[in-house]
């Protein structure tokens, strides 16, 4: 009898492992047809100088070895990098301040749906908003500050605040979305503790350090992972605001592979950074991970 049983438990699971992987074959063949096959042309790409008019001449290493030595690519990583720095911190303090309130004082469904109507809009639709609405001459922003007895501010035109500006476009954008996702982690903690803390003398900002952020660490893993990558990867806003301008102050480094790619036709160089910018998430994001604990749970 046990044996029989322990066959018909084998032919169950798998049954079960059969149906799982067809479920997941039509994303695994778009993964690896959209995902892992360009990433590995990508790379035998960026052994070549192709100018893709004629037929790719291979160079080995030489693409990585001019990548060391590019002052653009440094500048590019160094404004990149401010721009995560900036984006960031900004928008998950911002998102788990509207969390926290909405758990607090409301939890209206109408103001979640208002809180994500930016981020369902295009980036390039934003972009063109905040381009109008920090216009220096016929800008709303620039006419109420100037209202207010204050200079103008050049926003995108100043090389000094061009990054800050377009941070503060995406954070706009974005900290809605984030806000909801860290509202719905806060829902999964129980009263229970809230209440014990409560008991123990704990104040609410105690109650906040000692017990919500704590038990919202995967979930903060998660919005601060998926943040810093779409941060690296940030594009469509630079190409409709400033182009990496005024003076090179917003190149970032998926400016400088279009650039490189489509204006100066030079893909095996353009590959070259875009692994390496690959490789830079990858290393990011598994420091993130290890430095958040993000496979464990405080609860």
């Amino acid at each position: 009898m046990a044996s029989r049983t322990s066959v018909r438990s084998s032919n169950w699971n798998r049954r079960e492992t059969i149906v799982a992987f067809l479920f997941l074959l039509p994303s695994l063949i778009g993964f690896t047809a959209f995902f892992a096959v360009p990433a590995v042309r990508g790379f035998f790409i960026s052994l070549t100088d192709w100018n893709l008019l004629s037929d790719p001449e291979p160079v080995g290493l030489a693409n990585y070895q001019r990548l060391v030595q590019d002052r653009d690519f440094r500048n590019s990583l160094v404004v990149t990098l401010r721009y995560v720095l900036w984006n960031i911190p900004l928008q998950t303090s911002i998102a788990v301040v509207i969390a926290v309130m909405m758990d607090r004082l409301t939890k209206s469904m109408f103001l979640r749906g208002l809180l994500l109507i930016p981020w369902l809009m295009p980036n390039v639709i934003v972009a063109m908003l905040w381009l109008w609405l920090m216009d220096p001459g016929l800008g709303l922003l620039n006419s109420v500050w100037v209202g207010m007895g204050f200079e103008k501010w050049g926003f995108f035109g100043n090389p000094n605040q061009a990054i800050q500006s377009i941070a503060v476009v995406n954070i706009w954008r974005h900290v809605g979305y984030t806000a909801l996702l860290i509202f719905a982690g806060i829902q999964t903690i129980p009263h229970s503790l809230y209440e014990a803390a409560s008991i123990d003398g704990a104040t609410e900002w105690r109650s906040f350090w000692y017990v919500t952020i704590p038990l919202l660490r995967p979930v903060l893993a998660f919005v601060l992972v998926t943040s810093l990558i779409g941060s690296f990867q940030i594009f469509d806003t630079v190409a409709v605001t400033t182009e990496g301008g005024p003076i090179s102050s917003t190149e970032v480094l998926n400016w400088l592979i279009f650039e490189r790619a489509f204006v100066r036709l030079d893909m095996g160089y353009a590959t070259t950074v875009a692994n390496a910018l690959f490789v830079i998430l990858v290393g990011v994001s598994l420091i993130q991970l290890r430095l958040l604990r993000a496979d464990e749970s405080d609860y």
